[in-house]
């Protein structure tokens, strides 16, 4: 699940609740201390959208004050009592499927067993009354489990649960069709929930979770149509994973993997560790649209060994900040980019609703850096730099294909490699204010590069040829923009950086019918 590029993990700044409380997230008065160790707040979070353009998206200020549910009992609800240890888990399993519960106000508790937890019949609905919270009193691993399909919570605060790295609180066991509304799931360890196809997550707040917001992840499975919308994702990875784990790409606000078709918008993604939304190996057809992401430590999005998306009209500003900071200390030279394309492009023979990727109507503002297309020229099917152990790309079902000697030549040559190709990026806002960033060197830049291919033995994409490839054979084009402030522009590899004239010049031909206002960063351009 790592990505190749090393978004390192730097040191963190002080505590998480302070940070959340700023940005209008105030927790329990018991949420855990455990929680305590993260960044510190931004200017995103004292003054949540400030600043944004007529016409762009308002964050989804969900966590603040969210609606209440119901005061009294639905007809023919089974009412669940907070007093009575393990009620709702005793009472799931005594109904029927398709019963819908009312959790009364109050703290609803589990047995104090690792493994107990709620397992819904099909159909249930569980209703939380204003106030309702099922604490997990960190002992209880997971909240909700099973495989029932069509499950529904709505207005319910989930916190206090200690799931497992990489396992996740609400719907651990990936059960399809569930329907998560005006929730909190807050302030547990690992994911605060899994997915399933077809799940809803609407209107929601994930905050301060130890691990991920949410872990999109299925075992053995693709998920199919999910909706992410209206939710607010803020704080996560709160145990810093990686730092525990260098390298294990296991953070951020919402981790996608093997996603087929997500709607991924209006949500308010931000002062996340790491990444704020990362899809990473085989996703395809994925639209983010109309969220704010903003003040993640790392990218505002990762889209990563996968295919087919639409990126538009989203408001993505100061993002990247500690991150790059901390790899311009260390002269790491590569460029970090707010918006990360890795080994993820257009591909019309994967059935969706565009066969590029289409990056358009967004403003970009403050961020460590802009769009990056990246490829690792020693990352394919086969290959020991594969971090997506066992997985092939999404054209080759046989992986042991992918060796020479048919490997070198046509189709698998190009097929049993992810590629960045097909990229659109028009009608974008890009704004750099150095002053704003505290950078004046390593940041400010647009890049479309690869490294050059070493390894291993045997390799047919070795030396320069994915360089070459990704930067003027892969129909990746920057065109119809809107620049302000000292951009930089880097291409084909980190060696070669450019100015606009050379970067719109032969034989890159970049940005062409773009404005360029490289004055204008110094000043407010809102």
């Amino acid at each position: 699940m790592r990505n190749e590029r090393r978004h390192r993990r730097v040191p963190a700044a002080p505590l998480v609740l302070l940070l959340l409380a700023v940005a209008g997230c105030t927790g329990p008065s018991d949420a855990p201390a455990k929680q305590a160790g993260a960044r510190s707040p931004s200017a995103a979070a004292s003054a949540p959208g400030a600043g944004t353009p007529a016409g762009a998206p308002s964050p989804a200020r969900v966590c603040a004050a969210p609606p209440a549910g119901p005061e009294r009992a639905p007809a023919g609800a089974v009412t669940v009592d907070p007093a009575v240890v393990g009620d709702l888990a005793a009472k799931t399993e005594s109904s029927p499927p398709r019963t819908t519960f009312w959790l009364r106000p109050g703290r609803h508790t589990l047995p104090a067993d690792a493994y107990a937890q709620v397992e819904p019949k099909e159909g249930n609905r569980y209703l939380g009354a204003p106030g309702a919270v099922l604490d997990g009193r960190r002992t209880n691993q997971y909240a909700f489990g099973g495989t029932a399909r069509g499950v529904a919570i709505r207005y319910l605060t989930v916190e206090g649960f200690v799931a497992p790295n990489n396992e996740g609180v609400v719907n651990h066991d990936m059960a399809d069709g569930w329907v998560i509304e005006h929730a909190r799931i807050q302030y547990n360890s690992g994911a605060g929930l899994m997915a399933g196809a077809r799940q809803q997550l609407r209107a929601s707040c994930l905050r301060g979770n130890g691990q991920y917001g949410m872990n999109a992840y299925k075992t053995g499975d693709t998920i199919k149509g999910l909706v992410v919308e209206g939710n607010e994702v803020v704080g996560n990875n709160t145990d810093d994973w990686e730092r525990r784990e260098p390298g294990c790409g296991c953070t951020g606000g919402i981790k996608f993997w093997a996603v087929d078709g997500a709607d991924v918008r209006g949500n308010w993604v931000h002062d996340n560790r790491g990444a704020g939304l990362w899809a990473d190996t085989n996703n395809n057809d994925f639209l983010f649209e109309d969220n704010v992401l903003e003040s993640n430590d790392g990218a505002a999005l990762i889209y990563e060994t996968s295919y087919n998306a639409v990126v538009r009209n989203n408001t993505i500003r100061r993002n990247g900040l500690v991150e790059g900071r901390a790899a311009a200390e260390d002269g790491d030279g590569f460029p970090y980019g707010t918006v990360y394309l890795s080994e993820s492009g257009g591909e019309p023979r994967v059935r969706a609703r565009t066969d590029r990727i289409d990056v358009h109507g967004n403003l970009m503002e403050d961020n460590w850096s802009g769009i990056t297309l990246w490829e690792n020229a020693d990352r394919y099917c086969n290959s020991p730099a594969n971090t997506s152990t066992g997985y092939c790309t999404l054209l080759v079902k046989d992986t042991a294909r992918c060796a020479p000697p048919a490997i070198a030549a046509a189709p698998l040559h190009d097929d049993c490699r992810w590629r960045t190709r097909r990229v659109d990026i028009h009608g974008n806002r890009f704004v750099h204010r150095p002053a704003a960033v505290g950078c004046t060197s390593a940041c400010g830049r647009m890049a479309v590069l690869a490294g050059s291919g070493d390894r291993p033995e045997g390799s047919p994409y070795r030396a320069e040829r994915v360089g070459e490839a990704i930067t003027r054979e892969q129909d990746n084009r920057w065109h119809d923009n809107a620049y302000v402030g000292p951009w930089s522009f880097v291409a084909h590899d980190t060696g070669r950086t450019l100015d606009v004239a050379r970067w719109r010049g032969t034989p890159y031909g970049q940005d062409a019918g773009s404005t360029f206002d490289a004055g204008g960063g110094d000043g407010d351009d809102r």
